[in-house]
């Protein structure tokens, strides 16, 4: 779903915004790949030959020809755990205020996993929340109710008003969030992949370790392609300056726009090959491209855990 679609420019309701969301998106789905997937998705499974005939939907099959068996709630419960990197590099680019129009990197994450939220619960999927930054901030574990769904909420809003100015170093908490999550669990997690190639590699061992309990990991590579990756500023000479760091740099980017393109390919490249070889679905996410691109993601996930 297109953001700028929906009538109001700044988030005062981050729980109706995603209903929104989703509601955009089901409404959507009619016309993709994943038709009659949308309202009967989390009660039914497709039929496969050879099953028994006895819990097929004949309603269902009446009205989109396709054969159906119904699922049981144990059948259809999910655990899905989101962690979200509450870095300073998380908070470019800088916005006076969250606006449905102006995301930056955390208000991004912020409306996708209330988005994601929204859908579990449809799915009356378990939902647990990780936020990190130079401190594990905060975590909740995988659970279903409606109260644990609002906390959770309650907490994704405060990332849209509080600026972070902290580094972080993003594979620490991943090994202490891996230690939390004990059942099978389809995990997301919104990075923007900022580290040192020293960092990168004990990042992907974390990573590895988020899977060793046959969970399905996603990672959200969260960026903005305007900036980040395009390097697309004016002519005028720049200082450039690490929101980690404070480190500083004054350059005319269309000097190095050429040679910085190459780079930043090559990086995107190296790390879909890592992620590859430790068997994650990575996900490169531009900011500017809205929520489809995060929810058509989780329905190709859940479909390998269920």
């Amino acid at each position: 779903m297109n953001l700028s679609q929906i009538q109001s420019s700044e988030i005062k309701n981050l729980d109706l915004l995603a209903k929104q969301v989703v509601e955009g998106f089901i409404t959507g789905m009619h016309k993709s790949p994943f038709h009659g997937f949308s309202v009967e998705f989390s009660e039914h499974k497709l039929y496969n030959k050879g099953e028994s005939t006895r819990h097929i939907d004949w309603k269902l099959f009446a009205k989109t020809e396709k054969l159906y068996t119904k699922k049981y709630e144990e059948e259809t419960n999910l655990r899905c755990h989101i962690i979200i990197d509450n870095s300073a590099s998380m908070h470019y680019p800088e916005r006076k205020n969250n606006s449905i129009e102006q995301l930056n990197k955390i208000g991004f994450s912020a409306v996708a996993a209330a988005s994601l939220i929204e859908i579990l619960k449809r799915q009356r999927d378990a939902v647990g929340l990780s936020i990190y930054a130079n401190s594990y901030e905060y975590y909740a574990p995988e659970k279903g109710s409606e109260r644990h769904r609002k906390m959770i909420i309650h907490e994704l809003e405060k990332l849209l008003t509080h600026k972070n100015s902290s580094t972080t170093e993003t594979y620490q908490f991943l090994h202490e969030i891996a230690e939390k999550i004990h059942r099978r669990s389809l995990i997301f997690l919104f990075t923007d992949m900022f580290q040192t190639s020293v960092e990168q590699e004990k990042l992907f061992e974390a990573l590895h370790h988020l899977k060793y309990n046959k969970h399905e990991l996603v990672l959200f590579h969260t960026y903005d392609a305007n900036t980040e990756f395009n390097l697309n500023f004016s002519d005028n000479p720049k200082k450039l300056v690490d929101v980690e760091t404070g480190e500083e740099i004054n350059l005319y980017t269309e000097n190095i726009q050429k040679d910085y393109k190459k780079a930043i390919e090559n990086y995107f490249d190296e790390l879909k090959n890592k992620c590859m070889q430790y068997k994650i679905d990575y996900v490169p996410v531009d900011i500017n491209l809205g929520m489809n691109q995060i929810l058509t993601s989780y329905l190709i996930s859940r479909q390998k855990l269920v």
